[in-house]
């Protein structure tokens, strides 16, 4: 009788254990909060080379490719929240083909997925502008772009299938000169370069993302090639000597912080302080590798921060496109870009994470350094990042006080969507971060 009772009495506490399983109960709580973290990468480069853009109008051909154009996930978890981060080498990404990405990846909240472009201007052309007199009717590759969502929807799979225990490091220091410049005055750009890692608990690197401010243009879209440009060697530097995978994310680079290929012994105008440009293969390895090696250098004394708080929150705003040029592209590009005809208005996303001590937040376009600046002032991070042409990729993002406000601004101006633009983003941001949990380690 008693070991009939005891057998009973285990099979009763079996069932005990397997109902509180199925509740998540019965399992240490720091086991739930692990955090995670997995990487992938997919090429988007296209069989044969197709034309290349460096912004609105016809793209210009191509015969070659130099670099691989690549689609670069990464994916973090913490508890219940999972938020992932995609480098694609474009020009840009423009919303709605952020939005078909997110419909093929049910494993991940598709407002904690965050899209950006490199702004290489020697990749093919995700805009599809609409251009009356081409054969049809409108600049893009309508084939390639269903390739890139595609594989950028498939890397963001394998970066969450490959999620793994993982610790983080974020770091932020000056980076050296000859990186970067403003080619509207040189020394006005933030040398600021930010680099997030997480490796796995022997150390293994995982992913390293690089957050700074650059157009990578050193070829350019006029040299008949297709490129990521100087973010190819950049990313591969630092896959070949640390490991893990890289991902680029840019920063506040309008109006105008572009690569520093200048030959400063050939100037081509001293009044307006202009030089002659390199615009070689070789160039893009220099400016790259040196990327490179600035984030590795500065990642080298960060701390380790093990099970870091993560949290991701989103805001839909609508921008007021005055532009009659970029309102054109809204209405007539195949992509259907969504808009609301009554108050001609565009939808976008801004998203702001919290990730250890780091705060990230998005920029639907080009912000000038001023915004950037301005904003990471305000932020509440021991690491402010902001993602530039992330979630969308709407033109420049000026103030209203810089707005059609002098000749050097004349052509930025013309590629904004509006006197507005740059006020809604610094509001909408300021009341994200006055709404967000704290980063970590700040008060």
């Amino acid at each position: 009788m008693t070991s009939c009772r005891l057998r009973c009495v285990r099979a009763w506490l079996m069932v005990v254990v397997a109902c509180l399983a199925g509740l998540g109960l019965g399992r240490p709580a720091a086991a739930a909060a692990e955090f995670a973290a997995g990487a992938a990468v997919r090429s988007i480069t296209p069989e044969k080379p197709l034309p290349v853009s460096g912004g609105m109008g016809v793209p210009n051909p191509a015969t070659k490719a130099l670099g691989e154009l690549t689609a670069r996930a990464a994916v973090v978890r913490q508890g219940d929240t999972c938020v992932a981060f995609v480098g694609l080498d474009l020009l840009g990404f423009p919303g709605v083909l952020c939005d078909r990405v997110r419909e093929l990846v049910p494993d991940i909240p598709p407002e904690n997925i965050l899209i950006g472009a490199t702004h290489t201007h020697s990749a093919p052309d995700c805009y599809a502008f609409p251009v009356p007199e081409m054969p049809e009717g409108h600049t893009a590759d309508l084939a390639y772009i269903d390739f890139v969502v595609k594989q950028t929807a498939e890397a963001l799979q394998a970066a969450y299938d490959a999620l793994e225990p993982a610790v983080l490091k974020v770091a932020t220091d000056e980076a050296a000169e000859r990186i970067a410049y403003n080619y509207y005055a040189p020394a006005l750009y933030d040398r600021r370069m930010d680099v997030i890692q997480t490796t796995k608990a022997d150390g293994t690197p995982i992913f390293t993302l690089v957050n700074y401010a650059i157009h990578p243009e050193v070829l350019g879209a006029g040299q008949g090639v297709m490129s990521p440009d100087c973010i190819g060697p950049m990313a591969e530097r630092i896959e070949a000597e640390a490991g893990g995978v890289a991902v680029f994310l840019n920063g506040a680079q309008g109006g105008m912080v572009t690569a520093d290929n200048r030959l400063l012994d050939q100037p081509s105008n001293p009044v307006t302080a202009n030089w002659e440009d390199a615009n070689t293969w070789e160039e893009c390895e220099r400016i790259g590798h040196l990327m490179a090696d600035e984030a590795m250098r500065i990642l080298g004394p960060a701390r380790v921060q093990e099970n870091p708080e993560l949290s991701c929150i989103r805001r839909r705003v609508s921008i007021p496109v005055e532009s009659d040029t970029l309102w054109g592209v809204v209405q007539y590009s195949p992509l259907n870009y969504p808009r609301n005809e009554g108050d001609r208005t565009v939808p976008v996303s801004i998203n702001l994470v919290n990730l250890g001590n780091a705060q990230i937040a998005t920029i639907p376009g080009e912000a000038l350094p001023n915004i950037g600046f301005y904003l990471k002032r305000k932020m509440r991070g021991e690491h402010n990042l902001l993602f530039g042409l992330t979630n969308d990729a709407f033109g420049y993002i000026l103030t209203k006080v810089d707005y059609q406000s002098f000749p050097r601004y004349d052509y930025i101006s013309r590629v904004c969507t509006g006197e507005m633009t740059g006020e809604i983003l610094i509001e909408t941001i300021l009341e994200l971060v006055d709404e967000s949990p704290r980063a970590a380690g700040t008060e």
